[in-house]
């Protein structure tokens, strides 16, 4: 019996163009556009928790992205879910994060607040990315935006991880999803989606913990007190705290467990262990003091990129050019940058495909705001380090 929502699932905004013996599924398409996608590259140069350009064992948000797909696939695989669906949303679900990781996501939000121009989350940036930014070259040689199927868009936008309640279920009404201006404002409309929003949690608690042994955060009476939590509920069964292990564990456990009438579940064993995992992180990871060190570098990397970018703003189109180009002479590489921004996204020309307005300084603060969120940590640090070299 056909799915009553699969109509729903796979409709995009725009026909999208087929090619004479297409063998690939509409989300598989998906998956694919996502992959040869600017923003889905730039995620190897973005910060997952640690920035550790030098050191290849570190976690970057593109092996994030990939944990995901592989534990969405398998989880989904196990529960006869559609898994090109799975792994479309996953390749995807973080192409809207900001450079730094989260603390760029909160500097950008409070730069948001301070010019009154909305609030910043990836999820809905993500989204943004992927509808109204991303390009791609079609067997023409025009260009369009991703134009994603509903079903993907939507798990892009709800797949929030930091949730707290076991059980998640799928919403049922088909909703405008650019309406949507929150973080897990609405559940998913898909299973898989609801399975990726699970993956997500699933994949960083454990690797976040592995790099954080392998760069010496822990100490040796922390790592005592995690074992303490594994064992309460594995007892001498216990799988280690090596992420493999913690994924493996968590990943049975929520197939195990996991039905139509239940939601996607963990077992409540389970669930707290998952639970006293994710507070022990924030209390000795995601809150060391080396990371605070980090968090302040960032916010001093991203607010001076946005002030050098917003002391060019007229309202007049021409002069706002101009003193694009004068400050162009000082800082050619970021201002280059800028202006192919502008130049593809605002109204300074004949602003027929114009994605901004930059009639106030309002738009135009929010306008920056979503050109650094495109820039990935190098490119972000290469930027700052042209404003502080002379």
């Amino acid at each position: 019996m056909e799915n009553p929502k699969w109509a729903a699932c796979i409709a995009r905004e725009e026909p999208i163009y087929q090619r004479p013996y297409e063998i690939r599924s509409e989300f598989w398409r998906d998956y694919n556009r996502l992959l040869h996608s600017k923003a889905y590259r730039r995620l190897k140069h973005k910060t997952q928790v640690f920035h550790a350009a030098g050191n290849d064992h570190i976690c970057t948000r593109i092996e994030h992205v990939n944990h995901v797909c592989a534990v969405s696939y398998t989880i989904c695989s196990y529960l006869g879910l559609n898994t090109e669906l799975a792994l479309a949303i996953g390749i995807g679900h973080d192409i809207g994060h900001a450079p730094f990781g989260h603390d760029g996501e909160h500097i950008l939000n409070k730069l948001c607040r301070q010019y009154a121009c909305g609030h910043f989350y990836h999820e809905g940036n993500g989204l943004f990315f992927a509808d109204r930014i991303e390009l791609l070259q079609n067997q023409k040689g025009d260009y369009s935006h991703l134009n994603l199927t509903y079903a993907v868009r939507d798990g892009i936008v709800c797949h929030c991880g930091e949730v707290d309640q076991n059980s998640i279920f799928p919403r049922e009404d088909v909703v405008p999803l650019s309406g949507i201006d929150k973080a897990n404002a609405l559940a998913p409309f898909t299973w898989e989606a609801c399975v990726v929003k699970v993956s997500d949690k699933i994949s960083y608690l454990g690797r976040d913990l592995e790099d954080a042994v392998r760069l010496k955060l822990l100490e040796p009476s922390q790592l005592e007190e995690l074992m303490m939590i594994e064992r309460r509920h594995w007892g001498n069964n216990m799988p280690g705290s090596t992420n493999t292990a913690l994924i493996h564990s968590f990943v049975i456990d929520l197939c195990q467990h996991s039905t139509p009438a239940e939601g996607i579940c963990f077992s409540r064993p389970c669930f707290e262990t998952i639970s006293r995992i994710k507070e022990f992180n924030y209390k000795y990871i995601y809150s060391h003091q080396r990371l605070k060190y980090y968090s302040a570098f960032a916010e001093v990397v991203i607010n001076n990129i946005f002030d050098v970018c917003f002391r060019t703003y007229d309202r007049d189109r021409a002069k706002l050019l101009q003193n694009i180009g004068r400050q162009q002479e000082v800082f050619p590489k970021l201002m280059q940058s800028f202006l192919q921004w502008l130049r593809q996204y605002a109204d300074i020309g004949d602003g027929a495909n114009a994605v901004f307005r930059l009639d106030t300084e309002e738009q135009f603060a929010r306008n920056i705001v979503l050109f650094i969120s495109s820039m990935s940590d190098t490119f972000a640090l290469e930027m700052f380090n042209e404003l502080t070299t002379f």
